[in-house]
């Protein structure tokens, strides 16, 4: 970054009061305010633009719950008194002449493979090679969003390589191959949300910035709930068709967030490139906001040089202070713990519904439409919502019906109702997910936005790690190992909220310094009342 002499370098965070030369300067917060405050056209087509990104992270995330699902089959001959054949059977114990797979071997990558009698880490490696991908992406990746290549950027590669890798999974000739290309899938894939949340999000006022973030959770449900309806069309075709039916529009949105999108002003202000910065917020403004209210001169550029930040930003400096200071190591701490048990549950329950006495297509279907109510209210109501007792009643809920579930094998009566169990379970994880990913936005400044959120977005994706092997353990239980843990370690981890002080309607801070002081300052606040 280049050489600045920063205001908040040199605050006394034990003093009560601010320094004398914070009265005189604009903060960056406040001066980008006043620039895009008002919602206007350019803000609404660029924030969605962006957020579509999360409809096509949602079917690679989602869709082997389709290609490597395990086909329905039947017995070749006739059952009589002496025949060892029923549909109670173990296929892996029958005479290969005694069955047949309901249909063509090419439908699914177990029975093409020939799968069906491996050992579930056999079959269940591709999800985890994803979630595996995702994790590994995360950490590599997570700061050059925040660093050298800023959010545009870093989302565009993201989804290009996740569509490239995705489009060369079709062509895989073993489960190995296609376990490798799942992890560079899930590496490519890692940063898609991340980066598309926090871009949307600087590119309007605070107002806005709840409403903005929830139509990244409106993408995603729709991209989770085309799958079903993508695989159900091509459910007489190989399970390699729908690779490439999912992989060719996100190469051309790729293309599309290349030369449409616009990049963060508030993170080329904090890199210092303050006329890039002024240029976008030209861009995106609305007109009454650009003309009106903002000074575009020099003498409005050169009073911002305060806001860069008191350290130098190497690739992984931003996770060292993260690390370094108390504050930030404690709510990083917390929701990542919060993020794990959510993320086991959100990947998790997907991945086991094909242990559900229930049609797999309807039951991705009503878990991808148990998102749109959650998703719908964070768009109405998070301005309403405090982070903290949200997360706790969301993530109780999770943890109690997801335990209700595993009723179902000890009590008959449950039977029925395992199906709205798990929904309820669902809309619980999917709910606490999104309103995690709003606080988070509050909860760091800019500097370390980016970076924080892909921390706990790892988290969650190491609790998706896990899914796929309880997902399998599940089905020999009667769901104990699958249900019965989502709903234990949703429950233990969202107690974590309560060490998480509240955001709600607060500004949002863009440097460290300037979160430290403002955290000194509401505490001294509180002291004195």
């Amino acid at each position: 970054m280049a050489d600045s002499t920063p205001l908040l370098s040199e605050l006394n965070l034990a003093d009560s009061e601010p320094p004398v030369l914070h009265t005189h300067l604009p903060s960056l917060d406040s001066t980008i305010e006043r620039c895009i405050g008002d919602f206007g056209w350019a803000q609404f087509l660029q924030a969605t633009l962006v957020s579509f990104s999360w409809f096509f992270d949602a079917q690679q995330t989602f869709i082997t719950v389709f290609t490597d699902a395990e086909p329905t089959w039947h017995c070749t001959q006739l059952t009589d008194r002496h025949s060892s054949c029923n549909s109670a059977s173990n296929i892996c114990q029958l005479p290969q002449n005694l069955w047949a797979w309901d249909r063509p071997k090419y439908t699914s990558t177990v029975s093409e493979w020939a799968l069906e009698c491996s050992s579930s880490l056999v079959t269940g490696l591709p999800a985890s090679a994803f979630f595996m991908g995702c994790l590994i992406g995360g950490l590599a990746l997570a700061t050059l969003a925040d660093t050298s290549l800023g959010r545009k950027n870093m989302l565009f590669l993201s989804c290009l390589m996740m569509s490239l890798s995705t489009f060369l999974t079709a062509f895989s000739t073993n489960i190995w191959i296609y376990s490798a290309l799942r992890f560079i899938t899930g590496f490519g894939r890692a940063t898609i949300g991340t980066s598309a949340l926090v871009l949307s999000t600087e590119l309007v006022g605070r107002r806005w910035r709840g409403q903005v973030g929830v139509i990244g959770f409106f993408c995603f449900t729709l991209g989770f709930l085309s799958l079903p309806a993508i695989a159900y069309s091509q459910r007489a075709h190989s399970w390699r068709s729908l690779y490439i039916w999912t992989s060719i529009p996100t190469l051309l949105y790729s293309i599309t967030v290349h030369f449409l999108v616009r990049e963060s002003p508030r993170w080329l202000f904090v890199r210092g490139r303050k006329e890039d910065a002024i240029a976008t917020l030209k861009c995106i403004a609305p007109i009454d906001s650009a003309t009106i209210k903002t000074p575009f001169t020099s003498s409005f550029i050169s009073s911002l040089s305060f806001e860069q930040e008191t350290w130098n930003v190497d690739l992984y400096s931003s996770i060292s202070v993260l690390v370094e200071r108390r504050w930030a190591f404690r709510r990083l701490s917390a929701v990542m713990a919060i993020g794990f048990g959510t993320g086991m549950v959100y990947y998790g329950m997907p991945l086991a519904l094909g242990s559900l006495n229930f049609n797999l297509y309807l039951s991705v279907t009503f878990n991808a439409l148990s998102e749109l109510p959650s998703s719908l209210i964070a768009f109405f109501f998070i301005d309403k919502m405090n982070r903290k007792t949200s997360l706790l009643v969301f993530t109780s809920l999770c943890g109690i019906c997801s335990i209700m579930s595993v009723l179902e094998g000890m009590n008959p009566i449950w039977t029925r109702l395992q199906i709205g169990f798990e929904l309820v379970s669902f809309f619980s994880a999917c709910s606490a997910f999104n309103v995690l990913l709003i606080f988070m936005i509050e909860l760091f400044p800019t500097c370390v936005r980016n970076s924080a959120l892909s921390m706990v977005r790892q988290a969650v994706v190491l609790g998706g790690v896990f899914s796929p092997m309880l997902a399998a353990a599940g089905r020999a239980n009667g769901g104990f190992l699958s249900y019965g843990v989502f709903g234990v370690v949703v429950g233990v981890c969202g107690l974590f909220a309560l060490c998480l002080p509240e955001t709600r309607g607060s500004g949002i801070c863009d440097t460290m310094d300037e979160q430290e002081y403002k955290d000194t300052a509401a505490c001294n606040a509180v002291g004195r009342v």
